[in-house]
């Protein structure tokens, strides 16, 4: 029988194996009964000794790993990390998910990437694990779970208050009569069953609510029981003499866990045409921007500015300068992803943004200061005034318009030149001609080096820099690879 805990570590069970525990004292030292659970697990791929977690912190550190890597890596392989849905392991588990936690709480605060991530992977690893179990013992669980986050039969929806703020569940996901929550069978059927017509009103339950409905509530309340922990600790930290060496270690062991994106997978790359090769993510380089792009950074001066500035130039300066590989990869990431302090999006991209509104005529703030709020929410961080991590999440970060939308919504902004013709989105056109500024600039710095003895300077060849690319740009279309074509919807 799997225990509570292993779902929900909050549970009274999990605090009961953490009263057991009592203290740090031995918290790192090897755990052979752990070593000995991974390594005999029958699904287990292990490549590497050093893939097997010896203790609570390594533990700990394989659980963030494990969600990182699924979002993050198109080559993740969860069976190297199988041992996390056994629940055997759920005494490490436990006080694995409470050292996390309490790492993040007193080292980041609650409005922070890390505690986002935990709480997205506790979310996630809850779904695993329930996957993993037959149906009827994933009911029961959830069942159980239900009766201890709810704690009453009659559920108002105002329960709910955090879980709709925070956006975690919608209220058109729940099912409510005169405001009360929905969720069993028989009081579905005695309320709804004589208003059901023409269908089967077992039927519609299951369609309704099922096991569907009660898995999604079950987990956005443990994930919001998730985050309240980790500020109850932030509060508490807040006048402690002294954080534990221990947690502000394992803190920051984290913080290298999550830079691993940015490290591994968070770059682009070349067009299939360009060359190809890695693209790191760095600063924007506006010899690479498309002819909509530079049009637009000269200012609007008729109709379109919004569009121009909040649909177009937001989201296409935010990808080029944080995730440029975004239709490649097809993965979903937030700004915090890729900019974890958000120090690129305050210091490089805002401000270009805002150069491009402050060029329109008239300028853009001038007479519409309510569209830096709209910025924001095309950023991810919903409808405020200033960025804030507890609010990411609210919008989404939205994908750079495709070619033809530009043509459709704002036709003044394109003049396409012989690059554009075969590509579907800008954000393609820029990671082409990022490599062939690469390309001219290695190339003038090469032939600087080999000129210097004939009296040639490097600044000559770096201010033919753009003229070459321009010439150039035509032999970098003739290959053409199936990314570019991805970014049109």
């Amino acid at each position: 029988m799997v225990s509570i805990s292993f779902l929900n570590p909050l549970s009274p069970e999990g605090k009961d194996i953490v009263r057991e525990l009592g203290s740090f004292e031995g918290i790192s030292q090897d755990i052979p009964e752990l070593r000995s659970i991974v390594t005999h697990n029958p699904s287990q791929e292990i490549a590497d000794d050093d893939e097997i977690p010896s203790n609570y912190l390594e533990l700990a550190l394989k659980r963030m790993e494990w969600y990182i890597k699924k979002k993050n890596d198109r080559e993740f392989n969860g069976r190297r990390y199988a041992f996390l849905s056994d629940s055997a392991i759920t005494k490490y588990d436990v006080i694995s998910f409470y050292l996390l936690c309490q790492a993040i709480g007193v080292k980041f605060g609650p409005n922070s990437r890390e505690t986002r991530v935990m709480v997205e992977s506790q979310g996630d690893l809850v779904r695993e694990r329930l996957g993993k179990l037959h149906v009827d013992e994933g009911r029961m669980m959830v069942e159980q779970s239900l009766q201890l986050l709810l704690a009453d039969d009659t559920v108002h929806w105002t329960f709910f208050e955090e879980l709709l703020s925070s956006r975690k569940i919608r209220l058109t996901d729940l099912i409510l009569d005169q405001g009360e929550l929905i969720l069993d069978q028989e009081d579905f059927l005695q309320r709804f069953g004589p208003r059901i017509k023409h269908r089967n009103p077992e039927s519609m339950y299951q369609l309704l609510i099922g096991d569907e409905l009660k898995e999604l509530i079950m987990v956005k309340l443990i994930m919001q029981e998730t985050e309240d922990y980790i500020k109850q600790v932030h509060e508490k930290a807040r006048i402690m003499v002294e954080p534990n060496p221990i947690l502000l270690q394992l803190a920051e062991d984290v913080a290298e866990v999550l830079s691993e994106p940015m490290q591994h997978y968070g770059y682009g790359y070349g067009s299939g045409g360009g060359g190809g090769g890695p693209m790191k993510i760095g600063p924007l380089n506006p010899l690479a921007f498309p002819p909509c792009v530079k049009k637009a950074m000269e200012g609007i001066k008729s109709g379109g500015r919004n569009d121009a500035i909040v649909l177009f130039m937001t989201p296409f300066i935010s990808y080029a300068r944080l995730y440029p590989d975004v239709f490649r990869m097809n993965i979903t990431k937030r700004v915090s992803d890729q900019d974890p302090n958000l120090e690129s999006v305050e210091n490089e991209i805002l401000p270009l943004i805002y150069e491009a509104a402050q060029n329109c005529v008239p300028p853009l703030f001038d007479d519409q200061p309510q569209e830096k709020v709209n910025i924001n929410a095309k950023l991810g961080f919903g409808m405020h005034s200033s960025l804030k991590m507890e609010h990411e999440g609210e919008t989404t970060w939205y994908t750079p318009m495709s070619c033809e939308k530009i043509k459709l919504h704002l036709p003044h902004l394109c003049h396409p030149d012989d690059v554009c013709k075969k590509i579907g989105n800008p954000l393609s056109y820029y990671n082409r001609m990022i490599w062939e500024v690469r390309r001219q600039e290695k190339e003038s710095s090469d032939d600087g080096q080999s000129d210097d003895g004939q009296g040639k300077s490097n600044n000559d060849n770096e201010n033919s820099t753009e003229g070459n690319l321009k010439e150039d740009s035509k032999s970098v279309n003739d290959n053409q690879s199936a990314d570019d074509k991805k970014g049109e919807a």
